[in-house]
């Protein structure tokens, strides 16, 4: 009978796969990922770097074993890890990614100093008044108006949104972008604005009706036409 295979290698266009056997022990699975890479990926000097991905399937792996799989690959001069992946997550990770698909709704006004923070999206019904602070992991949609500072996908979701029903900040951050206000706000106007990030990586402003196409995953409801 065949002897299974723990450490399964794969090349791709784009490097190598190592897929991992997720139903023996992780010092099977160590043992032969090291016997495998020595009898097949010497050092060499003037071979060109090779990119890759360690699957682990259904195993867990904890932090300093992800550290121990990395160091195994590394020690071969020409591979670099680019990632280690799982279809397991901790139950802090599962918390956290439920938090950060929450819709928080908040009725308050956010005065001067105060900073509100969410871990999703937040839906503000009131103002957010200058030298006021609204941030989320998130998208942020604030029905009043917004005179203060607005931080959305303040964790690196560039893909966040910034609307209010009258849109007059002192600045506006998604990720990693920031804009000021230019002096071409209409504050007199009618429709409710949103921001978001363009292709050219800039905030820009436009009617939140325009978000239908932009982010069409915006919203979990799947009726209607």
């Amino acid at each position: 009978m065949k002897k299974r295979q723990n450490v399964m290698i794969k090349g791709t266009k784009d490097g190598l796969v190592l897929q991992l056997n997720d139903q023996c022990s992780y010092d099977e699975v160590k043992k032969e990922l090291e016997d495998k890479l020595t009898a097949h990926y010497r050092e060499q000097e003037d071979t060109p770097l090779i990119v890759v991905k360690i699957q682990a399937g259904n195993r867990y792996l904890s932090a300093q074993q992800v550290e121990e799989l990395k160091e195994l690959v590394r020690q071969k001069r020409n591979l670099v890890v680019e990632e280690v992946y799982s279809n397991v997550m901790t139950k802090e990770t599962a918390k956290k990614l439920v938090e950060e698909s929450d819709v928080y709704s908040v009725a308050s006004i956010v005065r001067s100093g105060q900073v509100l923070e969410v871990p999703g999206d937040l839906l503000l019904v009131g103002d957010v008044n200058p030298g006021g602070r609204v941030k989320a992991a998130g998208n942020i949609f604030i029905m009043g108006v917004l005179k203060g500072i607005a931080h959305a996908g303040c964790e690196g979701n560039k893909e966040a949104v910034i609307a209010a029903s009258v849109m007059t900040p002192t600045q506006l951050r998604i990720a990693d972008c920031l804009n000021r206000a230019p002096d071409s706000y209409d504050p007199t106007g009618n429709e409710m604005e949103c921001a978001y990030i363009d292709e050219t990586d800039q905030i820009v402003i436009d009617r939140v009706q325009v978000l239908k196409h932009l982010r069409p995953n915006i919203t979990r409801f799947k009726g209607g036409r």
